[in-house]
C-alpha cells in the first residue's frame, strides 16, 4: 500500500522543427542529429522518447494533441535544428497543455572552421531558428523554460533534469485527491483557501471525511498488521524501552501502529496522495496522529496540520519532484528565534509531525505528553534533521491568485534538546534573519510550509512556472527594498493578467 513516488512510467517527448524546403537529404541529416541531441539527454531522471521531425502545422497540431491525450507525457522538449517557419507553430502551441522545454542548442559542439560551406549552414540553423520559435511562444504568451547549451555540458543537463521534476510534480499535482480529516482549525486565516480555484489551478481534488470514517478504519486494523508494523518499528528506530513488547506502554505504540494501519488503508483504497488532520477534531481516535503521520510523509504522502490542504499540497509535489534525491520533504512550521546578534538561527517544528526524511540519523520512537487535543500521550520520531542546504516554501491564498513563498535556508547541527521530544530542523535563511523575516512578513507567506532538503529553488521556479503561480523568492541577493518593490509589481501585473 505504498504510494508510487518515482519516474517510472512517466516521459519526455523531444521534438524536432524543419519544413520541407532543404530536401529529402537534408531532413534525414536533420533526423539523424536531433536523434543524437535526444539520445545526450538519455542519463536524466526523466526518459526522453524522440519524436519525428515536424515539418508542418497539422503534425505540429497532432502531436500536440496526443501529448495532451497521453498521461505517460508529462512535457514536451523543443528543438529548432533548422529554421521552422514560426507560424506553422501557432495551433501546436496554442493547444499544448503539457510543460514544454525550448532546448536551445544545437548537433555540435565546435564549429568546423575549415570546412563550412552553405550545405552546413542549411543543416545547422538553429541559432535563427530558435530564435525565430522564440518570438512566436512570446507573442502567444506560452509559458516555457529555455535552456541554451550543448547537451555535453553538465549545466545544461542540470537545468533540464530540474524541469523534468518540476514537470513530475505538476503531474502529480494534477493527479492528485486530497483528504480532509475535518475542518480547518478554528479562527486560523492562512490555512482556509478556495479549494474550487486550487483544483482549477493545479488539478487537485480537495474534499473533506469525517474523522470517524478514519477511526472506523482504524479500528478494523487487524493484530497482524500490527504486529508487523511494531516489527518494523523495532528494526528501523531506536525505541524508548517503555513501548517495547513488555513495556508499561507498549499499547500506546499498538495504537500508534494501528492508527498507522487504518490511515494507509483509507488513504489507498480512495486513492489519496495527500490528507489533513486537526487536533481539534480527533473524533474516537486515541492518540493524535503521530508517528503514522511522520512514516507516510516519509513514503511521498504530502500533510497538512490542522486541516492546512494547500501545505497538504506542497509536501506531496516536493516528494515528488525529490524522487531518487538525498533529503526528503516534511511539514515544517517556523516555531521559534535564536536571536543572538550575528547568528540568528529559527528552530522549526510541529508538534509531532515532521518526517524522519530530513535525517540519515536513525530517529527515537518515544511517547510524552502533549497538552493539546485532549487525547492519550501519542507516539512520535525524535530526530533533528541533518545540517546542509534545504528550501522553506508556502503557499497562500491571496483572493485574486495564490502565491507561493519561498526562502533559501541552510540547516545547521542544533544543540542537544533533551526536554523538546518531536522532530524538529535549526536554520539559517537566507541572506540573513532580518531580511529574510521581514520580507516573508510583508509577502504574507504561511506559518505552514514544506521544507525540502532534496530539491532546490530552480526546481520550484520551474513548477511556478508551469502552474502559472506567483512565486516570491528570498534568497541571498535579496534586500528588503526590492522586495517590496517586487510586491508591488506582481499586485500590479497578476491583477491585470487576468482580465476584466
Amino acid at each position: 500500500m505504498t504510494l508510487r513516488t518515482s519516474f517510472d512510467g512517466h516521459t519526455v517527448w523531444f521534438v524536432t522543427g524543419s519544413q520541407t524546403l532543404y530536401g529529402e537529404e537534408t531532413l534525414r541529416q536533420v533526423a539523424e542529429q536531433s536523434r543524437q541531441v535526444a539520445a545526450g539527454l538519455a542519463g536524466l531522471p526523466v526518459r526522453v522518447e524522440w519524436k519525428p521531425v515536424l515539418k508542418d502545422t497539422d503534425n505540429i497540431r497532432r502531436l500536440a494533441l496526443e501529448a495532451n491525450s497521453d498521461d505517460s507525457v508529462i512535457g514536451v522538449i523543443a528543438w529548432m535544428h533548422t529554421f521552422s517557419p514560426a507560424k506553422m507553430w501557432i495551433a501546436g502551441l496554442d493547444a499544448l497543455r503539457k510543460p514544454l522545454l525550448h532546448l536551445h542548442t544545437q548537433a555540435n559542439v565546435e564549429l568546423p572552421w575549415e570546412t563550412i560551406d552553405f550545405d552546413f549552414m542549411n543543416l545547422n540553423q538553429a541559432a535563427h531558428g530558435d530564435r525565430e520559435f522564440g518570438y512566436i511562444q512570446t507573442r502567444l504568451g506560452v509559458a516555457r523554460k529555455t535552456v541554451v547549451g550543448h547537451v555535453s555540458h553538465p549545466a545544461v543537463l542540470s537545468q533540464v533534469e530540474s524541469w523534468q521534476r518540476a514537470a513530475a510534480g505538476w503531474a502529480a499535482a494534477r493527479q492528485l485527491k486530497l483528504a480532509r480529516f475535518g475542518d480547518n482549525m478554528r479562527q486560523v486565516a492562512v490555512t482556509e483557501g478556495d479549494k474550487t480555484e486550487a483544483e482549477l489551478r493545479f488539478g487537485v481534488q480537495v474534499n473533506t471525511w469525517g474523522v470517524n470514517q478514519l477511526a472506523d478504519a482504524v479500528s478494523c486494523a487487524t493484530a497482524a498488521e500490527i504486529d508487523t508494523l511494531v516489527d518494523e518499528y523495532e528494526d528501523r528506530y531506536d525505541v524508548a524501552p517503555e513501548l517495547r513488547r513488555g513495556g508499561d506502554r507498549h499499547q500506546s505504540l499498538r495504537d500508534g501502529a494501528a492508527i498507522e494501519a487504518g490511515l494507509r488503508s483509507f488513504l489507498h483504497s480512495g486513492g489519496f496522495g495527500a490528507f489533513t488532520t486537526n487536533f481539534e477534531d480527533l473524533g474516537s481516535l486515541t492518540q493524535l496522529p503521530g508517528l503514522a503521520v511522520q512514516r507516510l510523509m516519509a513514503d511521498g504522502y504530502g500533510f497538512g496540520a490542522e486541516g492546512d490542504w494547500k501545505t497538504a499540497i506542497l509536501v506531496r509535489v516536493a516528494n515528488v519532484m525529490g524522487a531518487g534525491l538525498p533529503g526528503g520533504a516534511s511539514l515544517m512550521e517556523d516555531y521559534t528565534y535564536d536571536l543572538v546578534p550575528g547568528d540568528e538561527k529559527i528552530l522549526g517544528a510541529h508538534m509531532l509531525e515532521v518526517s524522519p526524511s530530513l535525517t540519515t540519523a536513525k530517529p527515537r520512537l518515544e511517547i510524552h505528553p502533549l497538552g493539546i487535543g485532549g487525547k492519550a500521550d501519542p507516539v512520535r520520531l525524535v530526530f533533528t534533521a541533518d545540517p546542509g542546504p534545504a528550501l522553506v516554501v508556502s503557499l497562500a491564498d491571496m483572493r485574486d491568485r495564490f502565491r507561493l513563498v519561498a526562502n533559501v535556508v541552510d540547516n545547521v547541527a542544533a544543540p542537544d534538546l533533551p526536554k523538546l521530544p518531536v522532530g524538529r530542523a535549526v536554520w539559517k535563511p537566507q541572506p540573513d534573519f532580518a531580511t529574510s523575516a521581514a520580507c516573508w512578513l510583508a509577502a504574507g507567506g504561511a506559518h505552514h510550509t514544506v521544507m525540502t532538503t532534496a530539491v532546490g529553488i530552480e526546481v520550484f521556479r520551474d513548477f511556478a512556472e508551469i502552474a502559472h503561480t506567483e512565486l516570491l523568492v528570498i534568497d541571498e541577493a535579496t534586500t528588503v527594498r526590492d522586495f517590496h518593490s517586487h510586491l508591488r509589481w506582481n499586485q500590479a501585473y497578476y491583477r491585470l493578467a487576468q482580465g476584466f
